[in-house]
């Protein structure tokens, strides 16, 4: 696999400044093996911590039994299914599988046109604000909403995404990254779609992608 690394920016909330990563068109080994050595490690003292809090099942992370090494091997040599990661200080703070065929717009303006869809994104647990206080790093999820975008466009799609959103990122969606929301989706495990038009991709590029 040959992989492209382009420079991107994260926010230190340690350290209040910003800091020089990566941002890698493809999962690695290197990837699967932070996952494995570094978050796995890490989201069960999280939600041991929750646990011993009192802190109810439904508020713990809603991506805890994602298994990124399967998902990964599932999509081994299919162009239409892309990975991200992005890399600082040495280590994976986010990974990301995009779909570029299978899905299509549903919100009115643009109904049945091609988008990018967003299929699994997550941070690394200390860069989660539910998780830890202060969280490490900022800018995670901008930078894949970004490279997403970048994708669309890439494909001609203009800027398009769509996505199911974990009831933990909505928030993320609908007022960080100015998606639309159409609701819950019955079909979709009940979680809420949102999609993202040509202007509102532009609208999110031009705001930036750093806090």
């Amino acid at each position: 696999m040959t992989i492209t690394v382009s420079p991107v920016y994260l926010f230190n909330a340690v350290t209040n400044e910003a800091e020089s990563a990566e941002l890698w068109d493809g999962i690695t080994e290197k990837q699967l093996g932070d996952w494995e050595g570094e978050w796995l490690p890490e989201l069960f003292k999280s939600v041991q911590k929750l646990h011993r809090a009192g802190i109810e099942r439904r508020h713990w992370p809603q991506s805890r039994h994602w298994n990124w090494r399967k998902k990964t091997e599932a999509l081994q040599g299919m162009l239409a299914q892309p990975g991200f990661s992005i890399v600082c200080n040495g280590m994976t703070q986010g990974m990301m599988i995009l779909d570029t065929v299978m899905k299509r717009c549903r919100i009115e303006q643009q109904k049945g046109k091609e988008l990018v869809y967003v299929d699994f994104v997550e941070n690394a647990p200390w860069n989660r604000p539910d998780l830890h206080d202060p969280a490490l790093y900022r800018g995670v999820g901008s930078v894949m909403i970004n490279a997403a975008i970048a994708q669309s466009k890439e494909l001609e799609f203009k800027g398009r995404i769509g996505l199911h959103s974990l009831p933990q990122a909505n928030s993320f969606y609908a007022n960080t990254c100015g998606m639309s929301d159409l609701g819950m989706d019955a079909n979709y495990q009940n979680l809420r779609y949102f999609e993202m038009t040509p202007e509102q991709a532009e609208a999110f590029i031009a705001k930036g992608t750093q806090p």
